[in-house]
């Protein structure tokens, strides 16, 4: 298969799905590409014993194959992802909250990887498929996060005030790069057979990856803004935005820090109010409309893809049961993770019980969950855990973000705040 030929399934399966879903179910688009997609998936599925001449299982794995979705998203979709994203953060409002950012995006994280792991271990125990607790930990790091390209979607779409969308969407953004040092932590300690210091191995994994990440963020994100002070010309400064999304992401990883948190600072640098002076208003103008129809056209080919890979899930009736559990432990777990936090550090934009209730339901996984599970390798007991995190994923996308609206709407009313105007109003 030739590379045009790949883009040109993955593009026509988008438009088909995303056509279904506008002319049938009518919500946002890209869950509704999900929700088609896990259709088209069950179907084949359920068809496949039935018909001889060909298997729709096997050209679905296939194309699931060349994809790589833990390679394509991990070391390429997810560096425009994240840039895209952090583009749209009020980074005043951000700055005025970054200690609860901080706080959730860190301590919050160590905290649902412990309560979900260990949580998951006695369910796994319990019933009678036990799963060395180490590997627990693992899974607590891969869902423990909320997914950047989820939450930001959804924020898109609420009308919640500017305040609290700083916070949500710089948690998120922050807590992948974090949750993503954790998973590579517990995965090598789950790999390895000397002793390790748990506590010391994440503590300088932490240091190095995610603070020096940071900084290397920072000063590319400076010198692109430098270097657009300079030119007059949108078509350059685009090119800019592309080269410091990509070159970042890329520098990062070839030095053993965290990309995602090394592109999100400079997304962040890009949309700030300095970034916004160093362009005119002709090349803000392209700049937005180009990340946009990037983060639109991604973020539908990552659902779509979500959605696919439900054919190369392997689900038993245990795994019903045990991702049926996973997605109510997940949800305390998010919950034990925001108000532990505030509790102890007086975090008091969020100690209020309704913005303790968004939080916790607007805690969205996704494709980098997804990917994560996939990229686990043969030594892990796969059959368990990937059921498990799909389960959560697919829930959290579909059932909470669908019914995220009407949360916010009884969040705004209850402080009394006036609304934000939701992205495409």
């Amino acid at each position: 298969m030739t590379g045009l030929s790949f883009i040109a399934i993955l593009l026509t399966l988008s438009a088909v799905c995303g056509i279904i879903n506008y002319r049938l179910l009518r919500v946002d688009a890209s869950t509704g590409v999900l929700i088609v997609a896990l259709g088209v998936s069950i179907i084949a599925i359920a068809v496949d014993p039935l018909v001889s001449f060909v298997s729709f299982r096997t050209l679905a794995l296939d194309l699931l194959d060349t994809i790589n979705l833990p390679s394509t998203l991990m070391n390429g979709a997810l560096a425009f992802l994240l840039f895209a994203g952090s583009m749209h953060v009020d980074i005043r409002e951000l700055l005025r909250r970054k200690w609860t950012v901080l706080a959730l995006a860190t301590l919050g994280v160590i905290i649902a990887v412990a309560v979900f792991g260990t949580g998951i271990y006695y369910v796994f125990r319990a019933l009678g498929e036990p799963v060395p607790y180490i590997w627990c930990l693992v899974v607590g790091a891969i869902l423990a996060p909320t997914d950047p390209v989820s939450v930001v979607g959804l924020l898109k779409r609420l009308g919640l005030p500017a305040g609290f969308r700083a916070i949500f969407a710089g948690e998120a953004l922050f807590n992948d790069g974090v949750g993503v040092v954790v998973f590579t932590v517990f995965l090598g300690l789950a790999t390895s057979t000397g002793h390790v210091d748990v506590a010391t191995e994440v503590a300088t994994s932490f240091l190095v990856e995610a603070v020096g990440a940071a900084v290397l963020g920072f000063v590319t994100g400076w010198v692109a803004l430098r270097l657009m002070r300079r030119v007059d010309d949108y078509n350059l400064e685009l090119i800019l935005t592309l080269a410091l999304a990509t070159g970042t992401y890329s520098l990062a990883s070839s030095l053993g820090l965290s990309g995602p948190i090394a592109v999100v600072v400079a997304g962040l640098a890009m949309g700030s109010e300095t970034g916004h002076h160093a362009m005119s208003e002709v090349a803000q103008h392209h700049v937005k409309t180009f990340w946009s129809m990037i983060d639109e056209l991604l973020n539908t080919l990552l659902f779509l893809l979500i959605g696919l890979e439900f054919v190369s899930v392997p689900f038993t009736g245990f795994d019903l049961l045990a991702g049926g559990i996973a997605i109510l432990l997940a949800l305390f777990a998010r919950l034990v993770s925001i108000i532990i936090p505030a509790a102890i550090l007086r975090l008091h934009d969020i100690l209020e019980p309704h913005a303790i209730a968004v939080l916790t339901w607007g805690g969205l996984r996704g494709g980098i969950s997804v990917a994560l599970a996939l990229s686990l390798p043969g030594v892990a007991p796969r059959g368990h855990l990937l059921p498990v995190c799909y389960a959560v994923v697919v829930f959290t996308i579909i059932v909470q973000g669908l019914t995220m609206p009407r949360l916010a709407r009884r969040y705004t009313e209850a402080v009394g705040a006036e609304p934000a105007v939701a992205e495409g109003d």
